[in-house]
């Protein structure tokens, strides 16, 4: 066990014969010593931490009575008790159970919600560095007050990452009550945020972000650092008055503790995403222009295996000897005489790749001029974001809006990468135990799955695989006219912006009032998401857009079965499909899922490669509109195999980045502000 100390663990025995036993803990006990199905999930490891933690229970629990009687002054006195002895050094394993204890009674008087004992052990779990999986609806958020508020006692920062500005600013003002009644403060940061208005953010005790953000500050503050440290070295310009600005201050503190929420999409799917300040461009940046607009103009002259080679696997694009003569033969403008034709050849296998791969409405969106980056694994707008290699600028000179010219970077760090700089690291989300591996490798961090408050009884339907994708849809429209003829509320999942307003215009031709919620709609997602559930609701969403907000049943929604998910297509990975079968059957709620597959899926084509798709397309035309059996498991290895090359993907950025950080240091460079050349 991670810091296991027995000393501080054990309590005594008396404290289990309390006046006021819990059922709660009573059910906790009897859950972790008799269910297989945890023994199976969590593993024998897990398993004992989370029964010696289970221990603290009713120490915890004992405690509430006392604090009840106690009046809000007393209270924050208590707490302002526990924050001097956590400064004075004493460790805060010590103080947790008092802690959570506070917590408890803090937002039971504050926010009127209490913290299931599952929620209690979430907290201690994540105070001992761990990512806890928990069940969609199980209270993720005010689980978070608990390690937060521990970890604030210290007075060091605390920060809370999650995905998007409106998911920050919401929970810092729900929760903001529980630690203002314990005498802590708690900031929010915004993109649009000023720095004297970051730096106050920061210095509470408590802050709340986005990982972007946090990010970018970090960068931020090391450029201002670096010049602040220039401007001290540099005689003349202090005699010229030329220092940095006395208010010029880093707004951040030293990297001490994050908890990061939805953890598996921010310490996962975008570890790879460097974020990047720009430095200011030059003639040649501006150049450069020039190449990418008449590149995406050229780019639908060359033929595939004529004019280039295309490798399915890597994704990559490559002129053949009569592509380059092409090249060199089309008319090019004035401006790019002074190009060489090696660097003209890379802008037009640039430009060919992105004609072939990167599609509007389901890569990225044209929003007042400007090409915005979707993200594939929650559907949602990524502004601030940007392809590297050449990739953004190519696409926005597809689309015809101004093209950002690729400057050089002044600073730069990788979201894997800033992360690792905290010295307490801990996350939640509903989906952790299929990357277990990884964020144990990475992150040092353990996956505890946590037990739900109540039982699931959340029913899987069948699956159905179809021919072709017509068929596929015209089957989807057909299960949702039915359920709706019976009230109940349905939330249907797709893979991309075009795909849920296809299924949009279906819905509509068949008189099925609904609500589409994607990248267009980013600022409503979570009021309609918040609606999913109410008697006859029909939302049709991409991926995992809206996360992070609980979809709540209406009245009388339980009797006729619940919330019932469709999942359209099988994404790249199996978390981001339990996620969405996780939307029904919150809280011992009932709901159904089931799975849509046909065998024109783009899965198969990225997973099994494009021989073998093409065959199963071919096959998919011939049989009839019914279901057909004993296909789904090619979907399975498909996805597999595409998780296993975005593992590899994320395992090789984070050796690279290793080794340039190396050699930077060792060329006296700081790895965050200089280019390794």
């Amino acid at each position: 066990m991670p810091g296991y100390n027995s000393e501080v663990w054990e309590h005594p025995a008396g404290v289990r014969k309390t006046a006021h036993p819990s059922l709660e803990v009573f059910a906790m006990n009897r859950f972790l010593a008799s269910s297989a199905r945890f023994r199976t999930l969590s593993g024998g490891l897990a398993q004992l931490w989370l029964a010696r933690w289970a221990g603290l229970l009713p120490t915890i629990s004992a405690m509430e009575p006392e604090l009840q009687r106690l009046g809000d002054h007393e209270l924050r006195k208590r707490s302002l008790s526990l924050r001097y002895r956590a400064r004075s050094g004493e460790p805060l394993v010590r103080l947790l159970p008092e802690a959570y204890a506070l917590v408890r009674e803090a937002a039971r008087r504050t926010i009127n919600m209490r913290h299931f004992d599952v929620q209690v052990l979430g907290g201690i779990a994540m105070f001992r560095r761990s990512i806890v999986e928990m069940q969609t609806g199980e209270g993720k958020t005010l689980t978070a007050t608990l390690p937060m508020y521990l970890h604030a006692l210290v007075g060091r920062g605390c920060h809370l990452a999650t995905v998007n500005d409106y998911l920050a600013r919401r929970d810092a003002e729900w929760m903001g009550p529980i630690y203002s009644a314990l005498g802590l403060s708690v900031g929010v940061i915004q993109t649009q945020m000023s720095q004297p208005l970051r730096r106050k953010a920061y210095a509470c005790d408590v802050t709340y972000g986005t990982a972007k953000e946090f990010g970018f500050d970090f960068l931020r503050d090391r450029l201002l650092l670096r010049r602040i440290r220039e401007g001290q070295m540099d005689l003349l310009g202090g005699m010229l008055g030329q220092h940095a600005a006395a208010d010029e201050k880093p707004v951040q503190r030293d990297a001490y503790f994050a908890l990061v929420d939805e953890a598996d999409s921010i310490l996962i799917d975008e570890a790879r995403t460097p974020l990047i300040i720009s430095a200011l461009p030059t003639e040649k940046e501006r150049l450069a222009v020039e190449c990418y607009k008449w590149s995406a103009k050229m780019a639908a002259e060359f033929v595939e295996d004529e004019d280039y080679d295309y490798d399915h696997d890597k994704k990559t694009v490559e002129l053949t000897r009569a592509g380059r003569q092409k090249v060199r033969q089309l008319a090019k403008p004035e401006a790019m005489d002074t190009v060489g034709m090696f660097h003209i050849y890379q802008y037009v296998e640039r430009a060919i790749k992105v004609e072939r791969e990167f599609k509007v409405d389901r890569q990225y969106v044209v929003v007042d001029g400007e090409v915005v980056i979707v993200d594939e694994f929650t559907g949602r707008m990524s502004e601030g974001r940007k392809w590297r290699d050449g990739i953004h600028q190519a696409v926005e000179a597809k689309q015809g809006v101004d093209v950002t010219v690729e400057t050089g970077q002044a600073a730069r760090i990788t979201v894997q990468d800033f992360f690792l700089r905290y010295e307490q690291l801990a996350g939640m989300t509903g989906t952790a135990a299929a990357s277990a591996r990884e964020l144990r490798k990475i992150y040092r961090c353990h996956v505890v799955l946590i037990p739900t408050n109540r039982p699931l009884v959340r029913q899987a339907l069948p699956e159905l695989v179809f021919g072709t994708a017509e068929a596929k849809w015209a089957a989807v429209v057909e299960e949702v006219c039915q359920l709706h003829a019976q009230g109940r509320p349905l939330l249907i999942g797709t893979r991309s912006i075009d795909k849920s307003e296809h299924l949009s215009r279906l819905l509509a031709a068949r008189g099925i009032e609904h609500q589409v919620l994607n990248a267009h709609h980013i600022e409503e997602e979570a009021q309609i998401v918040a609606r999913a559930g109410l008697p006859g609701k029909v939302t049709v969403s991409t991926n995992m857009a809206g996360r992070g907000t609980d979809i709540r049943l209406g009245d009388s929604v339980a009797e006729l079965g619940g919330l019932h998910v469709i999942c359209t297509e099988m994404h790249d990975s199996a978390r981001i499909d339990r996620q969405l079968m996780g939307r029904c059957g919150r809280q011992g709620d009932p709901g159904t899922h089931r799975q849509y597959l046909a065998l024109d899926d783009e899965l198969l084509f990225s997973g099994l490669g494009p021989k073998k798709s093409k065959r199963l397309e071919a096959l998919g035309k011939q049989c009839a509109e019914a279901p057909l059996q004993g296909y789904g498991r090619l979907f399975r290895k498909a996805q597999r195999k595409v998780e296993r090359r975005h593992f590899r993907d994320r395992r090789a950025l984070m050796y690279f980045e290793k080794q340039r950080k190396k050699m930077q240091r060792q060329m006296g460079q700081d790895p965050y502000l200089d280019s390794p050349s």
